[in-house]
């Protein structure tokens, strides 16, 4: 477990400047992010390699993970939304696995704003377009004027709130978690020193508790969340 709640370090630095952005900056998070895209990578590999035409082992199950996928997305986005499956489960696999490395000693990919912030603005762009395809543009606007011309900014502000409510939902559900854990970390550790055990002998058991909740099921709940509310919002940017 990642004991760092000072933010991902920055691992590497250039000299080189964008406009608005600053020096090029290479962090925790971001090589965290690719070993966890290279994990699902690998996964997808492993799991399409020698496809037989009567499924059977591991490509059963992969298969039956998929349909219920496609069902999920169907009862929540409508009927012929089985193109969004793919995305859906980019976020749920990324957001999954990208807690889950903080027990192998990696910082969490979701706790840092930067990771849930971009998968809400991807989102985000996907309810705009989808707006924009089923409603058109007048379609949309006289939508934020609803139900009364008077509600337009408060209509606008809802649409702006949605991408933030999302991402930081899910990064303070984990980064949260892991400060919780650390601080209880460390104070057992103290008790330990202060009642003059041998070894931090209070640091065994809780901590490990504490992280299979917050590694394991809270990893679960916000991946599942995060890929409900998408798939939420974008079936309702369908409905015309």
């Amino acid at each position: 477990m990642d004991t760092n709640i000072s933010g991902a370090r920055v691992l590497w630095e250039s000299d080189f400047t964008l406009p608005l952005f600053g020096h090029i900056s290479i962090t925790e998070t971001m090589v965290n992010a690719w070993i966890v895209m290279l994990i699902i990578w690998g996964a997808c590999i492993f799991f399409t390699h020698n496809l037989q035409k009567v499924p059977k082992g591991k490509q059963a199950f992969i298969e039956k993970v998929i349909e219920m996928l496609d069902n999920l997305v169907e009862q929540n986005m409508g009927k012929g939304c089985q193109h969004y499956a793919p995305y859906i489960m980019t976020l749920m696999l990324s957001s999954i696995l990208g807690t889950l490395v903080s027990m192998i000693g990696l910082r969490s990919v979701t706790a840092d704003l930067n990771t849930t912030l971009g998968w809400a603005l991807m989102t985000f762009a996907l309810i705009i377009y989808t707006n924009l395809r089923y409603k058109g543009l007048g379609g949309y606007l006289k939508g934020l004027l609803e139900p009364i011309p008077v509600m337009l900014p408060l209509n606008i502000l809802s649409e702006i709130a949605t991408p933030v409510s999302m991402a930081f939902r899910h990064f303070g559900n984990i980064a949260g978690g892991m400060v919780i854990s650390t601080l209880m970390l460390g104070a057992l550790g103290a008790l330990s020193g202060a009642i003059h055990l041998p070894i931090p002998l209070l640091q065994i058991g809780i901590p490990g508790v504490l992280s299979l909740y917050f590694d394991l099921f809270s990893a679960g709940i916000q991946a599942f969340i995060f890929s409900m509310l998408t798939m939420v919002y974008v079936g309702s940017a369908r409905q015309a």
